[in-house]
């Protein structure tokens, strides 16, 4: 097999459809998933599994119209690129800018709480310099290594997805064989027993819980054949998560029943293996969260890599390295973006702002598939069947998402949107940005 040549902005197609969905899962399921079981359970009870499918299929409102989308670009930026070429440049910094808010905070988030677990063994590494040390290094590793090439950045992804899911499939399989023969009907009364309210409060959790692919179709020029490749992976990485999430409620469920322990998971190991579980649960932590962060190291630098792309950042972020064919400026500024505001982040907070960014890029997102169907009504390209209808649905479960917002969150958002627009102020007196287009998807 030849080895994949450049393109021409210089990146490989490196990416296959197994890495892609690799990177879709891993950057889908983080570490919220350890604590949600104990909150579902308060909201909805013994309905909590059916609230996890339920949200799948919410997400997918928003999935499909981004894999129609996603299919019609061959070109690294997601949901900045996207805007960009549907509603023009104003739009697009607006949605790069949230995009780069999303991907930075989500990263320093995912840190934030490698730490916190870590200092639950090892207390010396929860404050000061040591702190600071091994974020360094949480950070600074992944970034090393997508530097040396987008290949070992992908595999590193693969086998951070294989040991994440690892564990939970062990609990799954060990709660499914004790409680296979035991099972109990959920019966309607305890479905609309907890009321409108509760239902509502679990689906924008588990909203919160299903995002993250937003991230991994940034690197849409490092991906073979992303027409093909960019719809399957979302779709396969969804349902693989949904299946994960759901089986994982129904065995906390039926082993702890509907407690409202802040460790559930943990709980729930405890229960079915022994004084083991809980170690068992840590170690998944710890390695769903550097997971979650080898992906978002290979992803999200290609943003700063495509608005440069687009002169609407300095040259210089869009530069390739000529032998690894990375963007490694791109990459390094990204990570050292991460580690400070990391070190200076809270980690609740940072979760609510990333969160509500990544409903801006959904409902770009959604706005692209109907825009983009009027002007290019026969492009080349995945059509969802009800894709208006779908991207609508999506728009408004991301309205309600960010209504929310606390104020001051609310107040970050705002100082994105002047941002953008400075930014886009600037960038204009310049000629418009052209992109190193590619003619073929397989370039």
């Amino acid at each position: 097999m030849s080895e994949p040549k450049p393109g021409r902005s210089g990146l490989l197609r490196s990416i296959g459809r197994w890495a892609m969905t690799g990177l879709v899962i891993n950057c889908i399921i983080g570490s919220g998933i350890f604590g949600l079981p104990g909150e579902l359970n308060r909201l909805v009870q013994r309905a909590s599994p059916i609230a996890m499918i339920v949200a799948g299929i919410l997400m997918a409102s928003i999935m499909a119209p981004a894999a129609e989308v996603a299919s019609q670009f061959c070109e690294a930026g997601g949901a900045y690129l996207y805007a960009r070429r549907a509603f023009g440049r104003f739009v697009g910094l607006q949605i790069g800018w949230f995009s780069l808010l999303s991907a930075v905070a989500a990263a320093a988030t995912i840190a934030n709480l490698f730490v916190v677990y870590l200092s639950g063994d090892f207390p010396a590494t929860g404050q000061g310099w040591p702190r600071a040390l091994v974020l360094l290094a949480f950070v600074g590793v992944p970034a090393a290594i997508n530097y040396l090439g987008v290949s070992k950045g992908a595999v590193l992804s693969s086998v951070l997805v294989v040991a994440k899911i690892l564990p939970l499939a062990v609990i799954i399989v060990l709660g499914l064989a004790r409680f296979s023969t035991r099972l109990e009907v959920i019966h309607f009364g305890e479905i609309t027993a907890p009321g409108w309210g509760n239902w509502l409060s679990a689906l924008l959790l588990l909203m919160f819980a299903y995002q993250g692919f937003e991230y991994a179709i940034i690197p849409g020029g490092e991906v073979d054949n992303p027409r093909r490749t960019m719809p399957f992976s979302l779709g396969a990485g969804l349902l693989l998560v949904v299946v994960i999430y759901t089986l994982l409620q129904f065995v906390t469920v039926a082993t702890i029943g509907t407690s409202t322990s802040m460790r559930p998971v943990a709980d729930t190991a405890s229960a079915l293996i022994g004084p083991m579980g809980g170690i068992l649960t840590t170690i998944a932590v710890l390695i769903s969260t550097g997971g979650a962060n080898s992906s978002l190291m290979l992803d999200s630098p290609r943003l700063i890599f495509s608005l440069a792309a687009e002169r609407e950042f300095p040259g210089v972020f869009a530069s390739v390295h000529p032998r690894f064919h990375t963007p490694g400026i791109a990459i390094i500024s990204y990570a050292v973006l991460v580690w400070l505001l990391a070190i200076s982040g809270g980690f609740f907070w940072l979760l609510a702002i990333s969160a509500a960014a990544s409903m801006v890029m959904y409902i770009s997102i959604c706005a692209a598939l109907i825009q983009l169907r009027r002007v290019q009504p026969h492009a080349e390209a995945l059509r969802v069947p009800f894709g208006p209808a779908l991207s609508l649905i999506g728009i408004v479960i991301s309205l309600v998402l960010i209504a929310q917002l606390h104020l001051d969150q609310a107040l970050l958002m705002l100082v994105t949107v002047l941002l953008a627009a400075a930014n886009w102020w600037l960038a204009r007196a310049g000629q418009p940005g052209r992109r190193m287009e590619e003619t073929s998807p397989s370039a």
